[in-house]
């Protein structure tokens, strides 16, 4: 019988946005391949400017780890190889020539086939990058045999992608992929439902792995949160861990032989005109998603959701590992005196505004901080939205400090820097806190490494 694991601590965030259940074809015609997705990658370049490529075409590679390898989503020719300050690699951009034309890898017997040539066949296709691991959510080590593997099929997040609806009719690709992670590790697959509202015959009749229902508030959804609940990290421990859509990435492969990089991408935002979801590839260019679809010209463009989504531009590209892009007013405007107005259309966790007292009621947010930086104090908030047993504080006061033993102490192996976005929405102090976790994780790495 399946566990139901019930979270408590959380919040959610209701914005308007959502996208309807409508999938329509993006038609774009250039993909970017972003190094900075892939945390701990030193890439080297293979292609140069007006190289054609075909689908599976490797297009650089990780310096530290040659093995792994990153492929082109899809067939055309380098476009532009764009580098940042001290010549960083910051994306590959390929314009599409429609013919899809795929790098053949040759299909297998997932049944007869053992771990070694899985491995082999995940790395020469470029599609192994979609598997990462705790610590760190670094791209998994190929020499690593994870104590088990998570697949988070449901998000929690604000403006989240209907995940029932994404694998709508791929349950024979879902179900290899899941056969193929199966073989990869000596421990269990854990497939982590929405207890309420996944009901995909594609997810409950999954075999070869343990189903696991989750309720209650973001970050239910967190790969952490799973973890915390079901398989608990431990100093020296490894897992790996992927999504609904990455999963089916891998079944294609042994089905087809040809890497398949299609991607749902669920557009949202309450200032998006007709928010949808689009059929595409993965590093899709979201410029025909926005076209005439705007309602605003001053907008943050998001790629993934407002709580540890990456400002693009209105001509960028999607992320790697993301299946939505958000649209929000930008938070460009000085409101004077605004503590003093009524707030009914203002969220709040701490019952500032009466708005509070309307648990459903769906906002129109920006980016505005509404205060200033301030000093880092005790206050008691971070607790109640962090479903952890960890004191979240003291640990971000640990890794500002750059204490190793502390950090180990308090929990550092346990959690990223996506389970601490709603404690920084919360924050009186508004602090990065996100982003001190990740510095703190990268130290850690490098210590252990």
């Amino acid at each position: 019988m399946s566990t139901v694991y019930k979270i408590k601590k959380g919040l959610d965030i209701k914005l308007l946005g959502e996208a309807e259940k409508t999938i329509v074809d993006l038609n774009a015609k250039r993909y970017a391949i972003k190094p900075p997705d892939f945390i701990g990658c030193f890439p080297k370049m293979l292609v140069k400017e007006g190289d054609k490529v075909k689908t599976g075409s490797p297009v650089f590679y990780d310096k530290y780890r040659d093995n792994i390898q990153f492929t082109s989503p899809v067939s055309g020719t380098i476009l532009e190889i764009k580098r940042g300050a001290k010549r960083k690699l910051l994306e590959v951009v390929i314009e599409s020539d429609g013919k899809g034309e795929s790098v053949d890898f040759g299909s297998a017997d997932v049944g007869t086939t053992d771990r070694d040539a899985l491995i082999e066949i995940l790395l020469k296709s470029g599609v192994w990058p979609v598997l990462r691991q705790r610590p760190y959510s670094t791209i998994a080590h190929p020499k690593d045999n994870p104590k088990a593997i998570f697949i988070s099929a449901f998000d929690t997040a604000p403006l989240a992608p209907d995940f029932d609806l994404i694998v709508h009719g791929q349950g024979e690709a879902f179900q290899t992929g899941l056969d193929v992670l199966s073989k990869l590790t000596t421990g269990k697959v854990h497939l982590n439902i929405d207890d309420a509202n996944t009901v995909s015959k594609v997810f409950l009749n999954s075999r070869n792995v343990e189903i696991n229902h989750f309720s209650g508030p973001h970050p239910a959804s967190n790969v952490s949160v799973h973890v915390s609940r079901i398989d608990p990290l431990n100093k020296g421990e490894v897992i790996w861990y992927l999504g609904a859509q990455e999963v089916l990435t891998i079944g294609k492969l042994f089905l087809t032989g040809k890497y398949d990089p299609a991607r749902i991408i669920a557009l949202t935002g309450s200032e998006v005109l007709k928010p949808r979801y689009y059929k595409t590839f993965i590093g899709a260019r979201i410029t025909n998603m926005v076209s005439g679809n705007i309602s605003d010209s001053k907008c943050r463009y998001i790629s993934g959701n407002v709580l540890t989504g990456e400002k693009i531009e209105r001509d960028g590209f999607v992320r790697f590992y993301d299946s939505m892009v958000t649209i929000i007013p930008e938070g460009d405007n000085f409101e004077f005196f605004g503590w003093l107005s009524p707030g009914f259309n203002k969220f709040s966790f701490s019952g500032t505004f009466p708005s509070k007292l309307f648990p459903n009621k769906k906002y129109r947010l920006d980016t505005n901080i509404n205060g200033g930086n301030r000093a880092f104090v005790m206050t008691g908030k971070l607790e109640k939205v962090f479903p952890f047993d960890i004191y979240p504080m003291q640990l971000i006061k640990a890794i500002l400090v750059e204490d190793i033993d502390l950090m180990e102490n308090l929990g550092i192996y346990e959690i990223e820097e996506e389970d601490f976005a709603l404690c920084e929405v919360i924050d009186t102090s508004k602090t990065n806190i996100q982003e001190i976790v990740r510095n703190g994780l990268d130290l850690m790495r490098q210590e252990m490494s």
